[in-house]
């Protein structure tokens, strides 16, 4: 019998990559992508790989509805306001999508016995010991770290509800549409068109390759595991860092780059300074296995020349 499988924020770069996932396991995931207002992925997958339904996240009774009518084993909640900056700017509707939205979603899965797959971030953390693993203490710098703790504490909390979280952080890729930016085409970009760019050496992560993540919450979906789970890449860089290989890599002009700090830059939210993910329980437990940054660049390029 197929699984039943429903994405929120369907048009996203994470759910795009879980559709082209997903969709290849026909013979056993029933596959329901939502989003709120049209569906933007039609153009690029064929008809039938996926059903479509327009969802609110933010409207109670609008998931009540599509969870119930659907009756999903699997929820896969990748809808999310996720701009640092504009979550510290606009509080309250930071605080509806990240956690209103996890509580209408978290309370319909219990409702209707579905197991919730639920994405979470690095920036719970406060960057002073980072590398984390999954029992680290959490102890957000910014609103949209504290949304995201207080999202993860609703599913926690919510009783007989079936849950995992996969943390992730800095999720780099190629979208269908072109109109997700990210770290990584961000800096392509700019040294492409001769431009130069200032790039910060004292903040690490992770980076995550949107495929991989992908594939992390598959292994969760199909392995049916529970729990807590990193799912990020395995090398620590800095922005430098990437920049550097990213020039290297597509043959640019790296004297555009220019070393500098955090302290030059003024943002309305903090930062941590050190993240990264130990991942070593997904390894084990779901034979996760990323890509290297290097592998993930070269991916990004095939897709690039499509």
């Amino acid at each position: 019998m197929k699984k039943k499988i429903l994405l929120t924020g369907s048009n996203g770069l994470l759910a795009q990559k879980l559709v082209t996932l997903l969709s290849s396991k026909k013979e056993t995931i029933e596959l329901i992508a939502t989003a709120q207002g049209s569906d933007r992925l039609s153009t690029y997958f064929p008809t039938g790989t996926y059903s479509y339904h327009t969802l609110d996240v933010c409207n109670k009774q609008n998931v009540n509805d599509i969870i119930s009518t659907v009756k999903p084993n699997i929820v896969i909640h990748t809808a999310a306001m996720t701009n640092v900056d504009q979550c510290e700017i606009e509080q309250d509707k930071c605080w509806l999508l990240n956690v209103k939205a996890v509580e209408h979603i978290a309370k319909a899965c219990q409702c209707n016995h579905a197991f919730l797959i639920h994405l979470s971030t690095d920036f719970i953390f406060d960057g002073k010991d980072g590398p984390y693993d999954e029992t680290a203490s959490a102890n957000p710098l910014s609103h949209y770290g504290k949304s995201k703790l207080e999202a993860e504490k609703i599913i926690t909390q919510t009783n007989s509800l079936r849950w995992a979280i996969a943390r992730t952080m800095l999720v780099y890729g190629v979208a269908k549409d072109m109109s997700r930016n990210n770290i990584v085409l961000w800096i392509k970009k700019n040294l492409e068109e001769g431009k130069p760019i200032q790039v910060i050496n004292d903040q690490w992560r992770t980076p995550t390759l949107a495929e991989d993540l992908a594939m992390g919450c598959y292994q969760i979906a199909k392995k049916d595991a529970t729990g807590v789970f990193n799912i990020s890449g395995n090398e620590m860089l800095t922005p430098y860092q990437m920049a550097i290989a990213i020039a290297d890599f597509f043959n640019l002009d790296k004297k555009l780059i220019t070393e500098t700090n955090s302290k030059h830059f003024t943002q309305p939210a903090k930062r941590p300074s050190k993240t990264g993910f130990i991942i070593t329980k997904a390894t084990e437990q779901l034979n996760y296995h990323p890509h290297s940054f290097q592998e993930g660049l070269q991916l990004i390029k095939t897709q690039l020349l499509r």
